[in-house]
């Protein structure tokens, strides 16, 4: 009797471990994104590098992010356009279309300064790189990897990482909690992928005149790579970032408070 007593608390332990566990991590579905903290406008990041902790920044960038919504083909869009500055000119635009209540990508056209362009869209299942469209026939590396992993979101639910400054706002912020965010980067080698992202704490920022933000922290690791985020738990919007890679250099972004 005392040996089944024993093992029925057993089972209760561990389910309610189970339990415990499925209610901290949440395996992100368009139920989950409230894509009503997107405030049309346009926001503006300072982006710089610094080669060691303690080094001097470098590589200075500036990105502008424009949000609109309006209607297409009878459906509720958002539309967001990037425009990314270097030191001297323009390195990079990008213009992606989703749906409004889901976030789900619909269309997504890029250009890199001396690298390449491309056009992808969700809705014909089309994707046109520099030019030329791609197929599962291709033999050239670089476009056999680009359309695979295009063809790896298939029946997939995504999210488009290029917008993860505009994602990360409309999650459901709990402290404790991973998001298990299904991402995919449109026009690049790397395949569908589900990400997962923390809710570490809370932490405060001083803005302008002492202004004192309340933040929720969002982690995110992988390889070589570390990313803290800091997102104001009124407004929801991006305000920080610092990101260690390799244990080398860093990257950080700083929301700017006034832009012209």
């Amino acid at each position: 009797m005392k040996t089944n007593k024993l093992i029925l608390i057993l089972l209760l332990f561990v389910s309610f471990l189970s339990n415990a566990q499925n209610r901290d991590t949440l395996q992100i579905t368009p139920e989950h994104i409230n894509t009503k903290v997107l405030k049309e406008g346009t926001n503006r990041y300072l982006v710089y590098f610094k080669m060691g902790k303690t080094a001097t920044r470098t590589q200075t960038q500036f990105w502008t992010r424009k949000i609109e919504r309006s209607m297409q083909n009878e459906t509720q869009v958002i539309t967001i356009t990037q425009e990314w500055e270097d030191k001297d000119s323009i390195m990079h635009t990008v213009n992606s279309v989703c749906e409004a209540a889901t976030m789900k990508p619909l269309t997504h056209e890029f250009w890199w300064k001396k690298r390449a362009k491309a056009k992808i869209d969700f809705e014909s299942k089309t994707v046109v790189y520099n030019g030329s469209p791609l197929t599962a026939a291709d033999t050239a590396k670089q476009r056999r990897v680009i359309w695979a992993a295009f063809a790896s979101t298939k029946d997939n639910y995504f999210l488009n990482w290029h917008l993860d400054m505009e994602v990360f706002p409309t999650l459901p912020y709990k402290n404790g909690t991973t998001f298990i965010i299904p991402f995919y980067d449109p026009g690049t080698s790397a395949p569908f992928e589900k990400a997962a992202y923390t809710v570490t704490g809370s932490a405060v920022l001083l803005g302008y005149d002492d202004q004192k933000i309340d933040c929720w922290l969002l982690s995110h690791e992988s390889q070589g790579n570390k990313e803290l985020y800091w997102i104001s738990k009124k407004t929801k919007e991006v305000l920080k970032l610092e990101q260690e890679v390799s244990g080398r250099f860093y990257r950080y972004k700083v929301k700017l408070g006034f832009s012209m």
